[in-house]
């Protein structure tokens, strides 16, 4: 009998799983209008499965540990992750149907999304292990909860640096905002778990929470702290065509930088780099960049 000896890789993606079903229009329809659609493109997505891919397209390698459904979209995105590189063993399936995301996008960038998932679209506690599946660095979007739980606890033990995308303030992220190394939050969850509109005063009110912390504030850059104090990096001025995704693949390129030893400023230069080309084309999975183009875009920003 061959016995299975997993990879190790650079980063385990723990979270959220789905298909997108992306639509571009003129306008966000209003209450009881029907519109069409000018285009529609269909992939995988989801916060911890978009950065997965993103760590493997900057060159790096990951792990995808979520729920899909034992149905159509479910083997297709786990063929469509296959074919990224991305090493899906640890994926759990069930008969719950995989989560869909339909996102509408305005030619501006502004998008809606209306998604569905089923409350037992959850992998279990002992879905993985770092200890069976190594990894550098671990990564988790709040969608999995107690696993995630678990895993942090693990990576603490096995001194793992643990990553939190904060996208949004829900149960999930509560739990786990101050129990990780590493907090990177959204400009919405900062804003509403601090009730504060300045970017400086939403990142102080988290202090403590983690040893560095950062908070996504779109246009306006990223605002971080670590133990040496509040810092800034700007954003790159781009002209947006859709910022679906965008925030997966900064945490993707973030979690890979930790994992290769790089320093936070650089870390936070190249991360914003990922997520300002991935507002460059519609779609969230499908526009994520390589490593190639993102050093083209650092390089003529010099």
């Amino acid at each position: 009998m061959t016995t299975h000896v997993p990879i190790p890789v650079d980063v385990l993606c723990v979270g959220y799983a789905c298909v997108d079903l992306n639509f571009t229009g003129s306008h966000h329809p209003s209450a009881d209008e029907k519109m069409r659609a000018t285009s529609l493109q269909t992939c995988g997505g989801g916060p911890a499965a978009n950065a997965a891919v993103t760590v493997v397209r900057l060159g790096g390698t990951a792990r995808f540990c979520g729920y899909l459904g034992d149905d159509a979209f479910g083997d297709a995105h786990i063929c469509e992750l296959q074919s990224e590189g991305v090493h899906v063993r640890g994926i759990h399936r069930g008969t719950a149907p995989t989560p869909i995301a339909s996102v509408l996008t305005k030619p501006d960038g502004a998008r809606s999304i209306v998604d569905y998932r089923s409350p037992s679209a959850i992998a279990p506690e002992d879905a993985i292990s770092l200890s069976a599946y190594p990894a550098k660095v671990l990564l988790i979007d709040g969608h999995q909860p107690l696993l995630s739980l678990k895993l942090i606890e693990e990576a603490r033990t096995l001194g793992i640096p643990s990553i939190l995308d904060a996208g949004s303030v829900n149960d999930g992220t509560q739990l786990l905002f101050n129990k990780v190394d590493y907090l990177v939050t959204s400009e919405k969850f900062a804003r509403d778990l601090s009730g504060e509109n300045n970017p400086r005063i939403a990142l102080a009110y988290l202090d403590g929470a983690a040893p560095f912390i950062a908070c996504t504030w779109g246009e306006g850059g990223v605002y971080w702290q670590d133990e040496y104090g509040q810092k800034h990096t700007a954003a790159f001025d781009i002209s947006a065509v859709d910022t679906n995704g965008a925030g997966d693949a900064f945490h993707g390129a973030f979690a890979l930088g930790v994992a290769q030893g790089m320093s936070p400023r650089d870390n936070m230069r190249s991360a914003c780099a990922v997520g300002a080309l991935t507002c460059l084309k519609n779609g969230a999975r499908t526009a994520i960049p390589r490593k190639a183009e993102v050093a083209r875009l650092l390089g003529a920003a010099l």
